[in-house]
């Protein structure tokens, strides 16, 4: 009897250890932090224009480009605390087409009016990106309609500014309005 109860307690934290290992590892934990790359970014062939069109397609309400460069620490952060989380990823691939976009890149791309370009052009010459990262919003007709420059506070803000073009509030005030204007609103 002792024996069989033995083999019961064992299998019992076999069994609870194998359950808390699935939870810890399944995409319905909020804080597990999912690959941005996969998550996140859309996949592209670097043809803005046709990005455009998908967008409306899609239904979405604009394009999201994330100008980074491989040595920028605040843009790792960004990945690393923001883009990796998945109210953030499960929000902006909602709403949004999102790209990253090496400022230093020579990669050919087409910009939103079709015209063929370096991705470091695309940034520099077209966006004026000078410092990283920097966080632009296009509305379905490739205008530019909000950039940030810098990191995020952490995935509230991050969240806020993807309210503030959804619900076209850059018509009525400056994003730093809004943000105040939302601070002790619950989420």
């Amino acid at each position: 009897m002792k024996k069989r109860q033995l083999l019961t307690g064992i299998f019992c934290v076999w069994l609870t250890g194998l359950a808390s290992l699935a939870y810890a590892t399944s995409d319905s934990n909020e804080s597990v932090p999912r690959d941005p790359y996969k998550f996140f970014f859309n996949e592209s062939w670097g043809d803005l224009q046709e990005e455009l069109t998908t967008a409306k397609e899609q239904g979405k309400h604009g394009i999201f480009i994330f100008f980074e460069q491989d040595e920028c620490p605040f843009c790792h952060y960004v990945k690393k605390n923001i883009l990796n989380q998945k109210i953030v990823q499960e929000y902006f691939r909602t709403n949004f087409l999102n790209f990253p976009m090496d400022i230093e890149g020579d990669l050919e791309i087409k910009n939103m009016q079709g015209n063929s370009m370096r991705q470091k052009d695309f940034a520099f010459k077209e966006h004026r990106v000078r410092a990283t990262p920097v966080l632009a919003f296009f509305d379905l007709d490739g205008r530019r309609v909000f950039r940030y420059t810098g990191k995020p506070s952490g995935v509230d803000e991050f969240l806020l500014m993807g309210e503030f073009v959804k619900n076209k509030i850059y018509n009525k005030m400056s994003f730093t309005r809004y943000k105040r204007s939302q601070r002790n609103k619950p989420r």
